[in-house]
């Protein structure tokens, strides 16, 4: 009776449904924990860089030199790198032409700013969207093999004369691993995505702060050359 009742024989004594269900399961729990290491170790490095580049540029260090040295060595994980980068090139590059307004060159600026800002955040909460599909569906998809499990221990049940709880055991048994496979997928997927969407908040609201701060310096900049 306990080899029966074991989890490797309920599994494998189930119906090829309930199976179908678990296989599904299993797989969307490894890739989640995959997207879940993937995405740890992406934050972790993007803060670390982040971070970094931000202590370089309010060291006081000449932006022209700066933009200099992290365009010949530009560190993709970085996003204020980056929204720096794209920032300073387009205010360069339209300051050099003759006839330009300011105010021109400061909208022209704050475009491929936010362009490079809307980038950095795309790679940021790529996949999230994955580990959120798997947290909000793999209860129902557990739940849908858990009942029908449980019908077809029914189903068997009435072909019994005498139903005791040794004949039903098994069959809600199997029927019911498939909901505890579904939690086990779905928990760690909601946690990591809660996590991970909080912080591309905090990155997301620190770049937006950084390409204000920076946008200020280029103002002065800009038109302390037009009253030049």
């Amino acid at each position: 009776m306990e080899d029966k009742m074991s989890i490797w024989s309920l599994v494998s004594e189930a119906s090829i449904l309930v199976q179908i269900v678990m296989i599904i399961l299993l797989l969307a729990s490894i890739l989640s924990w995959v997207v879940i290491f993937q995405r740890a170790q992406v934050y972790r490095q993007a803060k670390r860089v982040t971070q970094k580049f931000e202590e370089r540029f309010w060291s006081g260090m000449d932006l022209n030199q700066l933009f200099r040295e992290v365009n010949a060595a530009p560190n993709l994980h970085s996003g204020s790198e980056q929204i720096f980068r794209s920032g300073f090139k387009e205010f360069s590059r339209l300051r050099q032409q003759t006839g330009v307004d300011p105010d021109a060159v400061m909208e022209g600026t704050q475009r491929a700013m936010k362009v490079s800002f809307t980038r950095e955040m795309e790679r940021l909460e790529s996949n999230l969207s994955f580990l959120a599909t798997v947290g909000s569906t793999s209860p129902y998809i557990g739940l849908f093999g858990t009942v029908w499990g449980i019908m077809n221990s029914f189903r068997g049940l009435a072909q019994l004369q005498q139903a005791t709880i040794a004949s039903v055991a098994p069959g809600i048994s199997e029927a019911l691993i498939a909901t505890a496979i579904g939690l086990f997928a779905a928990i760690p997927a909601v946690i990591a995505y809660n996590r991970f969407s909080s912080q591309a908040d905090t990155f997301a609201n620190n770049y937006q702060t950084f390409a204000e701060e920076f946008s200020s310096i280029l103002h002065r900049r800009a038109h302390t050359k037009a009253a030049a």
